[in-house]
């Protein structure tokens, strides 16, 4: 099972605690406010389940970008209306594999998948490459 622990003080300050970690939550400088851990949770279970499926066809690459972005509706309750993943990809050896992976990414990722319920998903996927020298 898993979990999580939050203790608040008066006002919008607190601490999210996991099993391997602590997240300081608010809204000052330093902190994490509760959408940014849902673009979080999104970005991270959809890189995992990309790196899952890059592995399971053997397709190497020296890392991944991320970026998630959304907006809310106005209307109450102000569930999201849209989100969009920016994903670059640096260094690949296979795009073509690389593209596949994504795509099934998102019909995999738990978390993908739950937001699209309210929200309308995108991603792009992109490849950067660099000089190794």
């Amino acid at each position: 099972m898993k979990w999580v622990t939050m203790d608040f003080e008066y006002g919008f300050k607190g601490t999210l605690k996991a099993k391997r970690g602590t997240v300081p939550i608010g809204i000052e400088e330093g902190t994490i406010e509760p959408y940014d851990m849902v673009f979080g949770a999104l970005g991270s279970c959809l890189y995992s389940t990309f790196l899952d499926i890059a592995v399971k066809k053997k397709i190497v690459y020296e890392g991944v970008s991320m970026k998630v972005s959304g907006e809310k509706r106005t209307e109450v309750p102000t569930t999201l209306k849209t989100v969009h993943v920016d994903v670059v990809v640096k260094n690949p050896e296979k795009e073509k594999g690389l593209d596949q992976a994504m795509r099934l990414a998102t019909e995999y990722c738990s978390v993908y998948q739950t937001l699209s319920h309210v929200a309308e998903m995108s991603y792009t996927l992109s490849f950067e490459y660099t000089d190794k020298e």
